[in-house]
């Protein structure tokens, strides 16, 4: 409260061209007690003074008319005015703009953008001057050449220290709030190369996932077919054998009684026809589990291993060199193509004496290989024993392994030479073949 009555007692005159800033200069200045007047321009602010005396002035600096430097000259140079201090408010851009402040004979400045706190410290340190000056503190005039221009400076030891000081502030302050830009700029940097990291991570993920979800559609969509191709050729089937078994049966009867001998014959085969159909029904049990379930990453050696319960390798010795960290994306069925495959060999095999089952990778291309040293597959039944029915038994065991393998892309083709033993190669595309986390 004492402090406000004091400074009632202490008039300051703002020169402003801006009402907004001028306006809250005023605010800051008079709720510490000061009385304001506001001047528009250095004209104005000269009419202003010849009226009314301030204790001191802050000036704007861009005015159009009379700016500040010529304002403040004009203050010096007046022997009336010339002891009133004066402070210009500016954004301080370059040394130049110190030495013409010094030059127009300023006592201090005050930087935009400033705070209350600054205008209060300012305004302090110049009341404390002049209540306390020094006699032997006396203006000298001294020439100063700068960027290629002379100024001639005068003003005392204090006015130049004072303005020295504010610029040195000033320069700390930039300073330090470029240290903390800096601080948070290089920590914005760590949070935005974090980010970006968990969009690359998240971008790679997305992009895996989205692959194996095209993968599972491709083979939804394949076992859909399948199951259409199925329900096709068992009606077919099952209507041809039923037809057959129908006509057996009815020319049993008719000759039961006058050729008992040929109506045992028709039974017979009957019984063979019914044969057939129970096949087909089981082949349909097993058809219709493909592409059930969504295919899977399997470890190739343990399917391998696994397959071997469903079969019996009798006196054939099996050599599994499959990698250990070998995985195919596949049907949840594919243990049994390896089981048929392995079941083929020693059935068909003849003179077989081991399989060995392997992975390869040529020419881009990657390929598990199952082969033995039988008595092999001749050139014109190759393609024939991938067929519905065609072969030895029932013909279904190849025909469900090519089936099971194209749910997710994969062939299986035969290429071994006939009498030197029989060679199977599971064709795997990229994407359905890898070492572990790693795509080949």
């Amino acid at each position: 409260m004492a402090d406000m009555v004091q400074n009632s007692s202490v008039p300051i005159l703002v020169v402003e061209d801006n009402r907004t800033q001028g306006e809250y200069l005023r605010y800051v200045l008079e709720k510490e007690g000061y009385p304001v007047t506001i001047a528009t321009n250095g004209k104005e602010a000269l009419i202003s003074m010849s009226k009314s005396r301030p204790h001191l002035v802050l000036t704007d600096v861009m005015m159009p008319e009379m700016d500040g430097y010529e304002l403040c000259s004009a203050i010096k140079n007046d022997p009336a005015t010339s002891d009133i201090p004066v402070i210009l408010v500016t954004h301080l851009f370059n040394p130049v703009d110190v030495i013409k402040g010094l030059e127009a004979g300023a006592d201090n400045f005050i930087i935009k953008p400033y705070t209350p706190e600054v205008i209060h410290t300012r305004i302090g340190s110049i009341l404390q001057a002049i209540n306390k000056p020094d006699p032997n503190d006396r203006p000298t005039p001294l020439n100063v050449i700068f960027s290629d221009r002379s100024y001639t400076i005068t003003a005392t030891r204090l006015q130049i220290i004072n303005i020295l000081l504010s610029t040195y502030e000033v320069a700390i302050k930039n300073n330090s709030d470029l240290q903390v830009a800096q601080e948070k700029l290089h920590y914005l940097n760590d949070q935005m190369q974090k980010t970006l990291e968990e969009l690359q991570k998240s971008n790679h993920d997305l992009s895996v996932e989205n692959h194996e979800r095209r993968m599972v559609e491709t083979a939804l969509g394949n076992a859909n077919k399948k199951l259409q191709l199925m329900a096709s050729i068992t009606r077919h089937d099952l209507l041809n054998q039923l037809n057959s078994l129908q006509g057996y049966l009815e020319l049993a009867t008719m000759d039961r009684k006058e050729n008992p001998d040929l109506a045992w014959s028709y039974i017979d085969k009957a019984v063979g026809i019914l044969g057939q159909t129970v096949n087909t029904v089981k082949f349909t049990k097993e058809y219709q589990e493909i592409g059930i379930k969504t295919p899977i990453w399997h470890n190739c050696k343990n399917l391998v291993s696994k397959s071997l319960k469903h079969t019996s390798l009798h006196h054939v010795h099996l050599e599994n060199q499959i990698p250990e960290d070998l995985e195919i994306y596949a049907d949840p069925l594919i243990e049994k193509v390896f089981s048929n495959l392995i079941e083929n060999a020693v059935r068909y095999g003849g003179k077989i004496s081991k399989i060995c089952i392997r992975f390869e990778r040529e020419n881009g291309t990657n390929r598990i290989i199952c082969e033995d040293d039988g008595s092999g597959i001749e050139s014109d039944e190759k393609k024939k024993i991938f067929q519905y029915q065609y072969g030895k038994n029932t013909g279904q065991g190849l025909f469900l392994s090519r089936e099971i393998l194209s749910i997710t892309g994969i062939m299986i083709e035969e290429t071994g030479v006939f009498n030197e033993g029989a060679r199977f190669e599971i064709i795997c595309p990229d994407g359905t073949i890898r070492f572990s986390d790693k795509d080949i």
